[in-house]
């Protein structure tokens, strides 16, 4: 059986041995019920690590002792998913695929054929449950290193990441060359922009091309936009090395 895998604060991970509270804390020792002698890889989610064994188990924490302290170093080249907002709660899906397969950065953008539409309040909320879905995902795939979820991206916005990046994508279904075709850079960041279920209006494609931006297609089948950033990082992932 894999070793859990829970978030604690920097500082902690630092000393030999600490009580694991919190509601991190909490879950192990009343959720996942460890006890004493049992393992548990503790990370604060942006590369260290700290191998650790419960010494004494509480109602709501624990006490660990650090047998192994190390640090994971960011992958390379970064990857980048520029994500259409999808209808309902397949957003979320979204997010938690992109997660376990180890993208880095999950852009939520809001294109111009988007159904779903964040704005005010809404836009807050659904930014915090794409978060969370990260957070968890991570935890689960026993990811050391959690994507960074950013702030919902304009089309301008977008163009500014494909611009500055070493390769920019755009999905598309008309495209000539396959993604698995493209050549690609060793380092810097691959953006891949998933467009929404209406697809990418065409005053956004030419945005993105006058950014430096190609278009690829993924397969001789339609995705949909909750799947498409999963299958393109598969594809990705493989070709880079980083699987």
């Amino acid at each position: 059986m894999t070793v859990p895998v829970f978030l604690a604060e920097p500082d902690d991970l630092a000393r030999p041995e600490f009580v694991f509270g919190g509601q991190e804390g909490r879950h192990a020792a009343a959720v996942r019920r460890l006890r004493a002698g049992e393992r548990l890889d503790l990370t604060d989610g942006a590369g260290t690590v700290a191998e650790c064994v419960v010494r004494d188990a509480g109602r709501d924490s624990l006490r660990v002792e650090v047998l192994r302290r190390y640090e994971v170093a960011p992958p390379r080249p970064r990857l980048v998913v520029v994500q259409g907002l999808p209808k309902g709660d397949r957003g979320e899906l979204a997010v938690e695929m992109m997660t376990e397969a180890g993208v880095d950065v999950i852009v939520p953008w809001s294109a111009a054929r988007c159904v779903t539409q964040w704005k005010g309040e809404r836009a807050a909320k659904s930014l915090g449950r794409w978060r969370s879905t990260a957070r968890e995902a991570g935890k689960q795939s026993r990811r050391f290193l959690l994507p960074e979820v950013t702030e919902p991206a304009t089309t301008s916005r977008v163009a500014t990441l494909l611009s500055a990046a070493a390769l920019g994508v755009v999905l598309h279904e008309e495209a000539a060359t396959p993604l698995s075709a493209l050549p690609l850079p060793a380092d810097g960041d691959i953006v891949v922009v998933v467009g929404p279920e209406g697809g990418v209006a065409e005053e956004e494609l030419a945005a993105f091309r006058e950014a430096g931006a190609v278009t690829a297609l993924l397969g001789p089948t339609v995705l949909r936009t909750s799947t498409a950033g999963v299958a393109a990082a598969a594809v990705l992932q493989s070709r880079t090395g980083r699987w």
